[in-house]
């Protein structure tokens, strides 16, 4: 017990020794931090004072700060800024669904400005603006070397006025101009249909509307149909979806998970993070469900379709997703000014970051891409195959009563239709093609 007591005696020693040699470096490594940070102030106070005495013309003092505090913000990542107060008052409405511009998400890639993605029913979008889009210059002036908000603030200007953007895309091999007139930007962030038999969920945009628009917009399809039992299932479109709020993310997630984790945020400190469960109740009520995704849906669009995917509620259909795993919180400033700071990134219920790796797809189905630069070609004349009713004294089929001839009318009609849908929207067909499917197994396989 004795030499027990020795040996405890000399580990605590020990220990105070360890402490003792250890405390008075890192007290000195602070002080010395804190001493090249107040160095490097000073270095800016002394920049800052040259300038407004010996540029070659005179500065707005307020401009160099603004200038400073948006580079010290844009040298984190492509996400976190300084917003002016007329920046902050036009984001606080553009999460309100209405505002004034091109209707273009756009982020900044190794200096290139690039399109996000457009927004449904807006001039870019009319334009024939794509996601994935490289926009080079505005009005001939180049934006290389140009800011994001410099950039973005070029694009702005009077509803009515137009545009002229040049535009480099993959498949094309030259760049090419594209002329846009601004308008005001409103947004409706779903819109809803029916095709066939599918409800078909067209989100555009995560702002206050939008959980609202999705339910009444569900519900109202449903009651057309004649009721749940005559609804096959539901495509929610989240192509070209930028993203915005994720409280909304949430509740579309919700929407649609009768129990599980939506998604989870992990910020720098352990305190920092948050889990957001689902609540029982299902719109769907267990229909079946595809997400339509693409390059253009991005961040809240990638945490509904990523807590759909993780928890088997849906089927992933389309190209990879963006890859915007981060969390943006707008910070108020003095004189009603913001800043948008990154403070947390988001995980998928099974733990996965999409950070610069986007939402896969259960199953990729690329969109046929139309070159803007190639000329009007005569269409090629498809041939016309004649059938055994063409033929000259052909046998009727007597087969058939007439309600099961208008019943093979309707189906054909319906054929047709889906044949010309999948001419227009390609990604959205196949969807649908794909609740057709899972329709035919019946319940017992969805």
């Amino acid at each position: 017990m004795k030499k027990f007591a020795m040996a405890a005696a000399a580990g605590i020693i020990g220990g105070g020794l360890v402490t003792t040699q250890f405390v008075g470096p890192l007290l000195a490594q602070e002080d010395m931090q804190s001493a090249s940070v107040y160095e490097q102030l000073d270095l800016f106070g002394d920049i800052f004072e040259r300038i407004r005495a010996q540029y070659v013309e005179e500065v707005d003092e307020s401009d160099l700060i603004e200038a400073a505090i948006d580079g010290m913000l844009t040298s984190l990542d492509p996400h976190s800024s300084y917003l002016s107060p007329e920046d902050a008052a036009d984001m606080r409405v553009q999460t309100r669904g209405q505002f004034g511009g091109l209707g273009i998400e756009v982020t900044q890639e190794e200096g290139f400005v690039k399109v996000v993605s457009p927004m449904d029913g807006t001039p870019a979008d009319a334009a024939g603006i794509m996601a994935g889009d490289f926009i080079t210059a505005v009005d001939g002036e180049s934006l290389l070397g140009l800011t994001l908000d410099e950039a973005v603030e070029l694009m702005r200007g009077p509803v009515g006025s137009e545009i002229t953007v040049t535009v480099v895309r993959e498949e094309t091999v030259e760049p090419f101009d594209v002329s846009i007139v601004r308008d005001t930007i409103r947004l409706t962030a779903v819109r809803t249909r029916t095709e066939g038999d599918s409800v078909v969920l067209r989100v555009t945009t995560f702002n206050d509307q939008t959980y609202g628009n999705l339910s009444e917009g569900l519900a109202e399809q449903v009651e057309a149909a004649g009721g749940m039992e005559n609804v096959n299932g539901f495509v929610l479109d989240l192509r070209n979806n930028p993203g915005g709020l994720l409280d909304q993310a949430i509740r579309v997630s919700d929407a649609f998970l009768e129990e599980g984790e939506i998604v989870s945020t992990r910020g720098r400190e352990a305190a920092d993070s948050d889990r957001y469960q689902a609540r029982p109740g299902d719109l769907a009520e267990g229909k079946p469900i595809v997400v339509l995704i693409n390059g253009g849906s991005a961040s809240a669009s990638e945490i509904v379709a990523g807590a759909l995917q993780d928890h088997r509620r849906a089927i992933v259909v389309g190209t990879q997703s963006f890859g915007k795993g981060s969390v943006q919180t707008v910070m108020p400033l003095r004189g009603d000014a913001a800043m948008r700071l990154t403070t947390a990134r988001y995980y998928t219920p099974s733990g996965r970051s999409i950070q610069a790796l986007g939402i896969s797809p259960d199953i990729i189905v690329q969109q046929p891409r139309v070159d803007p630069t190639a000329t009007e070609a005569e269409e090629e004349e498809t041939p016309q195959f004649r059938s055994e009713a063409d033929l000259r004294g052909a046998l009727d089929n007597d087969s058939l009563s007439p309600e099961e001839l208008e019943q093979l009318e309707s189906d054909r009609a319906r054929a047709e239709a889906a044949a010309a849908l999948r001419e227009e929207d390609y990604q959205l067909a196949y969807a649908i093609d794909i609740l057709k499917g899972l329709s035919a197994l019946g319940p017992a396989r969805q």
